[in-house]
């Protein structure tokens, strides 16, 4: 807020001393009177019909997004918590969805499931209870919302649609409950259509075992639904909501959002019951429009963003999306994104159960581009709050009000979010109090904002902030006695299967962790084997070892610098492996994003059985990788492929196994061999491979730090830069003059692909012994790197953390 308006707003005076004054504070301007030039009316009128609003959430699941929050130290877990759910503090999120785990990779990792085996339930698995408690503990109104994307492969023999998943859902309620949850809202499959009569046996169920008042929710996919439940009445009983994914568009500017005629008329309350999955800064502008435009086009009245945070570390998919960013419990840090305040400029003036106001909605001056704009009643019928954005506004507007209808003609208070700006202390920022006369009042509204005009008090900004990153540090160690039975072990993340601490066997006595999973589940996305990850990406030289029991036969394996991990397709993960089976075959294998298995080394030794512990031990030093079963050391292999990347434990597919004693210690050359972010100096920002592009030629350029795996390069004895292992940064075509780009390209070892990392913070190519330059001092996300005459600017300083 500028000086003027800090003043004014402490000064109490008159209607008539305002009238014809701007206070232009935080992107608004505020006057009581009409201006005298054409403006755009609006008219707030309390009689006007319209659906009920059900609430601005998000969502835990579609993966391990919320994985890491739990091993958060206090107080940084409180204060995400918090930022997350506490009302009038951040996001105040109003509904939360959280996955109903299956064993199962679902986009970011796999959620457990609470039966792993048919008739062994264990309602303290995970950890989406919990992050339901912490919710409804900051917020008791907050509604819940149960959705499955996959199921432990006994369900029906592998048929989700059967009567065994009808159970589980019942089941798993009963978990909720045991936790003193209610569960609102239950979803089917997720994203996976919809099965009639299932959805009306669940209904009957749902009823029979003392969950009438739990919603069921149709499809989570598209609303072909909605032609089923116009011509079924049985299944329209059923089923209580409807809700598409993406209605607005899949990542998309969601400037249009379609609802078709037969959902539009079905009688069921409409919800964009997936939207988002966009970054947590990146996505702000989506988000606004969003949230108006899918009430204005569609009269959807929910909007639940995927996922809620990015608790996961930055080689998984999706890292950054969500309302903030947690991906460091050993640091503690998190950061609260430009997401959260998005959300907040609806949810800290709203609440579930207030009325849309239809014809006090819609685009300004009927133009799209001009912006949109909500208003929503109390259920008191006298306040009311409009949520307006001018996200793709061209200039300021000036907008005349008329309060009518039985609305409170009161003072008015306007928050506002600066959209376009990076800077934390443009968002949400309560910029001024206006109080109408005869019920008339203006705003002259900038572009690029989200306003909330509210007749409502009580709205606050988080003031709390988490401490800087930090790699995590070597040696680490776990013996995983101190955890609980059913929890999964510290910062160990899974991707398929599921792996909990469970009791040791093999007559060993404390705690170990277990592959919990026994047969292939009903899977959602691509099936891999059973795999789990942990520590930092940066991790380069290290020795990773574990003590390991087959309970069957099958297969275990340690892995190492393991890093980017693929989404869909493949579903693969670059990474080393030493394996062991049952009859002692051993071997180190190289894994990639697409699947393809490589074996560096193989033999054997005197059978490892079932029942027996064993350990076993990989090491990284530079190119070099040793394998020891049983303090022997068995074999080596050569590869530079990985230079760096996280632990893991994984098993074959339905093998039971157990691990205990994981150590990882650092070797020659310390934890990160030189493998980090690249910032440069005079932008704050880092050398990022855009879109985390593994394309040949990608030209790489500037953007926010988030410590993704397209932000970590490896400086290596050969000279080189390396990303995601086997991509080196080099000058584009071999060029040697200035302007020429700087890209990435498999390492090949040509001389367009050396640096030097000088003293004074330059890169230097050695071909063309010209310095890497942000393109023209830029400063902003997307300014693209090139080689320039080295010139001692600060685009062309940098630090390699």
């Amino acid at each position: 807020m500028s000086r003027i308006g800090r003043i004014l707003g402490r000064l109490r005076v008159s209607t008539a001393a305002l009238a014809g004054i701007a206070l232009v504070a935080g992107g608004v301007t505020a006057v009581v009177a009409a201006p005298a030039h054409a403006a755009t009316s609006i008219t707030i009128n309390g009689a006007s019909g319209g659906r009920t609003f059900d609430g601005v959430g998000a969502i835990s699941g579609g993966g391990g997004n919320s994985r890491l929050l739990i091993d958060y130290p206090e107080p940084e877990r409180s204060q995400a918590l918090d930022y997350m759910f506490k009302p009038d503090y951040g996001a105040a999120a109003q509904m939360l969805k959280i996955e109903i785990g299956g064993d199962t990779n679902s986009t970011s990792g796999a959620e457990p499931s609470i039966e792993h085996s048919r008739g062994v339930v264990n309602c303290n698995v995970g950890y989406e209870f919990w992050l339901a408690e912490q919710a409804k503990a900051r917020n008791p109104n907050i509604k819940l919302y149960g959705l499955a994307w996959g199921a432990p492969g006994w369900i029906g023999n592998g048929n989700f649609w059967s009567t065994d998943m009808v159970n589980y859902l019942v089941s798993w309620l009963g978990c909720a409950k045991s936790h003193g949850l209610s569960i609102d809202y239950l979803g089917g499959w997720n994203e996976r259509g919809y099965n009639v009569s299932w959805y009306e046996q669940l209904r009957s169920a749902l009823n029979a075992n003392g969950y009438s008042g739990v919603e069921i929710v149709g499809a989570d996919s598209d609303w072909t639904i909605a032609n089923d439940v116009d011509s079924n009445p049985t299944f329209a009983s059923a089923v209580g909501v409807l809700g598409a994914h993406y209605p607005c568009g899949y990542r998309s500017a969601q400037s249009s959002c379609t609802v078709p005629s037969a959902a539009s008329s079905s009688g069921k309350q409409l919800w964009a019951s997936e939207n988002g999955s966009d970054d947590y800064n990146g996505g702000a502008q989506a988000m606004a429009r969003g949230i108006n435009r899918g009430y204005i086009d569609g009269r959807m009245t929910a909007y639940l963003n995927w996922p809620i945070v990015a608790a996961i570390t930055p080689n998984l998919p999706y890292p950054t999306m969500g309302v903030e960013a947690a991906p460091q419990p050993w640091s503690g840090y998190y950061s609260v994104g430009k997401n959260a305040w998005v959300m907040a400029q609806t949810t800290q003036f709203t609440e579930p159960g207030w009325k849309y106001l239809d014809s006090s909605s819609g685009y300004i001056g009927g133009n799209r581009n001009s912006g949109s704009y909500v208003t929503l009643k109390s259920p008191n019928n006298s306040d009311y709050s409009t949520i307006i954005e001018t996200v793709d506004a061209g200039s300021a507007q000036t907008l005349n009000f008329n309060v009518t209808g039985g609305l409170s003609t009161g003072q008015v208070h306007v928050w506002a979010t600066n959209v376009n700006s990076n800077n934390s202390a443009d968002y949400f920022v309560h910029t001024t109090d206006v109080t109408p006369s005869g019920g008339n009042f203006s705003l002259t509204v900038q572009p690029g904002y989200v306003y909330s005009v509210t007749t409502t008090t009580g709205q606050g900004k988080g003031t709390a902030a988490g401490p800087s990153r930090a790699t995590m540090a070597l040696p680490y160690s776990d013996t995983f006695d101190s955890d609980a039975t059913g929890t999964e072990a510290k910062y160990l993340m899974d991707w398929q299967g599921s792996f909990e601490v469970a009791a040791c066997g093999g007559g060993r006595t404390g705690q170990c962790v277990r592959q919990m999973s026994p047969q292939t589940p009903i899977t959602w996305d691509t099936l891999s084997d059973p795999h789990a990850l942990l520590g930092d990406v940066s991790w380069s030289n290290y020795t990773v070892s574990s003590d390991v029991l087959l309970e069957k036969s099958g297969y275990a394996e340690l892995m190492g610098r393991a890093n980017t991990q693929s989404y869909g397709g493949a579903g693969g993960l670059n990474a080393y492996h030493l394996r062991v089976s049952d009859t002692g075959a051993w071997s180190i294998l190289s894994t990639n994003t697409g699947a393809t298995v490589s074996t560096l080394a193989s033999g054997t030794v005197a059978a490892l059985g079932t029942g027996r512990w064993h350990s076993l031990a990989l090491s990284f030093s530079g190119s070099t990788i040793t394998a020891t079963i049983d303090g022997t050391k068995v074999g080596t292999a050569n590869s530079s492929t990985w230079g760096a990347g996280q632990i893991g434990y994984a098993t074959s597919q339905g093998e039971t196994a157990q691990f205990d004693n994981l150590s990882i210690t650092p070797g020659s050359g310390g934890t990160g061999g030189g493998s980090g972010e690249i910032i440069g100096s005079g932008s704050g920002r880092c050398v990022d491979v855009p879109n985390a592009s593994q394309t040949q030629g990608t030209q790489v350029e500037l953007w926010d730090c988030n410590g993704g795996t397209n932000q970590q390069w490896t400086a290596t004895a050969a000279n080189e830069l390396r990303v995601y292992g086997s991509d080196c940064l080099e000058a584009a075509g071999q060029g040697t003059a200035t302007g020429t780009k700087v890209d990435i390209w498999p390492c090949t070892g040509a001389t367009n692909q050396k640096w030097t990392l000088n003293a004074d913070g330059t890169i230097t190519g050695t071909q063309s012994t010209l310095c890497l330059d942000a393109t023209g001092a830029g400063t902003a996300n997307g300014t693209l790197l090139e080689l320039w005459t080295c010139n001692g600017g600060s685009n062309q300083r940098w630090t390699h953390s």
